[in-house]
């Protein structure tokens, strides 16, 4: 699945206002015990960002970490690899590589030397198998993994409707979806990613970190309302009857959204 980079530009600063900070604390007390941060010649930091987009995580994340860093963009799509290394080149004390590929094919020995995984609105898109494999790259190699924006399955709409809860079900399932033979975790995805790194012998803190939508999000509030909308119409056809006119009303006054998501951190050996 590839992302419209106007549509990553438009949610970027609902994302950033929306993830856990206070999950920083535990993540730079664990980067700060590494040996090659320890004393006075200090390596950078090697932090791959899986599924990168257009780089938002990187620009809301290296200001929060200490010293130098390097990092490693994944992507699929050549076009957001393109825009996501020049955005964040500009970075003083950062540098960056970008690596297109299939990110659920890393293994340890791929992350070898690996400070920090980082990934933000993923992994909701894998599957159980796939976030297994991601937990074993990330124990195997010694690594803590900051995973954040995995969709909850959870919204509040105000005001309410009575079909709002009709919506929220098909669209959780359509997140489900079996697509080219994966069957896909949407909304379970935290807690299986949680349970295979636990599984592992690594401690899991999670947080919520909600989108709070309200009239000065119009913009986002629109184009997210739509795609969930239309997800929901894919998965529970009998609903398009219902979608225009349940999205005219729900567009024409100051509708405001709490959209559920979950963070997670994963800090191996911690446990």
């Amino acid at each position: 699945m590839t992302f419209a980079p106007e549509w990553l530009a438009l949610r970027e600063r609902a994302d950033a206002e929306a993830r856990a900070a206070d999950l920083l604390d535990p993540l730079r007390e664990t980067l700060g015990r590494a040996p090659a941060v320890i004393g006075m010649n200090r390596t950078p930091l090697v932090v791959r960002d899986l599924g990168c987009g257009t780089g938002s995580m990187g620009r809301w994340l290296t200001g929060r970490l200490d010293g130098p860093q390097h990092w490693v963009l994944h992507d699929r799509d050549p076009r957001l690899l393109a825009l996501a290394g020049a955005a964040m080149t500009r970075e003083e004390g950062v540098t960056v590589e970008t690596r297109q590929g299939d990110l659920t094919a890393l293994r340890a020995d791929d992350l070898a030397g690996t400070s920090l995984v980082t990934a933000s609105a993923l992994l909701d898109l894998l599957t159980a198998d796939e976030v297994a494999g991601l937990a074993e790259a990330c124990v195997g190699a010694g690594c803590p993994a900051l995973l954040t924006l995995s969709v909850a399955g959870r919204v509040e709409l105000d005001p309410a409707e009575a079909l709002d809860a009709e919506f929220t079900a098909a669209f959780n399932a359509h997140q489900r979806r079996t697509d080219d033979g994966r069957r896909l975790l949407g909304p379970d995805a935290v807690e299986v990613t949680a349970a295979a790194f636990q599984a592992l012998g690594a401690a899991v803190i999670t947080r919520s970190s909600p989108w709070r939508l309200g009239p000065g999000d119009a913009a986002l509030t629109g184009e997210w309302l739509r795609g969930w909308v239309g997800a929901a119409c894919e998965q529970e056809p009998h609903l398009a009857a219902e979608a225009p006119a349940y999205l005219e009303r729900r567009l024409a006054g100051d509708l405001g959204a709490v959209v559920h998501h979950t963070d997670l951190l994963a800090l191996p050996g911690a446990a």
